[in-house]
């Protein structure tokens, strides 16, 4: 590996930006470091705010990802409740919402995305979204409080939401427009399988129709409005609909910026500029083209590959995508991608048990595994979706 840079950027105090800034250390990096978040918190994991911190299994700081005494070691700089608004990629100078400048040789945007909202939503009462510690903190709140809650999302994390709440003791809806819970995720058989573990647990599924808007009395939420017609009467709701990348701080940089900052195959934006987490959307050279990954392992994958590519490497990043999900007594693996026409077959366990692996397959080639409850069988499974993106890798200009 070549020197390390003149000092290194990361933006975004988030998993991605930490494992980056953990990445570097151990790769022998000894040049300066900062970290700008966005949030007064130290870093923490995201997974647990829909589960263990919402029910209150967890208390707030056991989300953290290290302790202040940890971070110390790392001997960076965090600049925190602290948020990014422009950068001067030919400069690599990032400006903050306080009027501060900072420069360094290299900047990893780590910005992450921002729930999205559904029309009307802003100055209703009893109206949530779940992306940080702070949402997951007033949900719980909420939620304690509430008789009717409804979740708006029928994707991962409205389902997980809406299985701690049940686990709660709340009598929960959740709507959404896919005919199962996580179809698009998980393919029409194994959703079918996780609705019939929600709706046996309690859990109300109003699917199979989008969400028009919300109802509300005064300044007060009271129902979700369907497509159909329907108002769902509700105390409290969770708008789960998605999210999308924090870009708009990159407008006039001139580096692309589309669903993500666009990337190359070492998840390099700019000449010193790289991406890694949710906001990096990046050439795939085992997939053939641009990806994006919304989850907390590629958070950690990517960065390591990036810190390695800042000093050198070199390197294409071509992970294998990967995503779980814990619900009521399920832990669901993906590995790989489930295209819509793939084919499926159970590979080991019984899906009438509820303990099985599936391979998913399409013009003979294996594009994923899942597991369900078996994740010692389904790691092993894996290789077949790694060779699968094994291929030549193109020299990286």
């Amino acid at each position: 590996m070549s020197a390390a840079p003149d000092g290194v950027l990361v933006v975004g105090a988030s998993a991605a930006g930490l494992a980056t800034v953990e990445a570097l250390r151990r790769l022998g990096c000894t040049g300066t470091v900062t970290v700008v978040g966005a949030e007064s918190h130290l870093p923490y994991d995201r997974p647990p705010l829909s589960k263990q911190v919402l029910s209150g299994a967890w208390e707030p700081e056991r989300s953290r990802l290290r302790s202040r005494e940890v971070l110390e070691t790392l001997g960076a700089e965090f600049v925190l409740g602290e948020p990014a608004v422009a950068l001067d990629a030919e400069a690599l100078a990032v400006h903050t919402a306080s009027g501060r400048t900072l420069r360094a040789g290299a900047v990893v945007v780590a910005t992450g995305t921002r729930p999205r909202v559904l029309p009307g939503q802003d100055g209703l009462a009893g109206v949530h979204v779940l992306r940080t510690l702070d949402d997951a903190l007033a949900l719980r709140a909420g939620l304690l409080e509430s008789a009717r809650p409804v979740v708006v999302g029928d994707g991962v994390l409205g389902a997980e939401i809406a299985a701690t709440a049940r686990t709660m003791g709340l009598g929960v809806t959740v709507v959404g427009p896919q005919p199962a819970l996580m179809a698009s995720q998980l393919g029409e058989f194994v959703a079918g399988l996780l609705g019939g573990l929600h709706a046996e647990r309690g859990v109300r599924l109003r699917l199979g129709s989008g969400v028009r808007g919300l109802a509300g009395s005064g300044d007060r939420v009271t129902g979700v409005c369907l497509e159909s017609g329907e108002v769902v009467p509700a105390d409290l709701v969770v708008v789960a609909v998605g999210a999308d990348p924090v870009t708009e701080w990159l407008e006039g940089s001139g580096l692309r910026v589309e669903n993500g900052l666009v990337c190359d195959a070492r998840c390099r934006a700019g000449s010193g500029i790289y991406a890694v987490g949710d906001v990096a959307r990046w050439y795939h050279v085992g997939l053939g083209g641009l990806v994006r990954l919304e989850n907390r392992t590629n958070a950690t994958e990517q960065a390591m590959a990036v810190a390695a590519n800042i000093l050198g490497a070199g390197r294409a990043y071509t992970p294998v995508p990967y995503f779980w999900t814990d619900q009521f007594d399920a832990k669901i693996q993906v590995h790989g991608t489930l295209p819509a026409d793939a084919g499926m077959t159970v590979v080991d366990g019984d899906p009438a048990t509820r303990r099985f692996v599936a391979r998913y397959h399409r013009h003979g080639t294996t594009t994923a595994v899942l597991g369900w409850n078996m994740p010692k069988q389904t790691r092993q499974h894996r290789q077949h979706v790694a060779d699968a993106l094994t291929g030549p890798t193109p020299a990286l200009c």
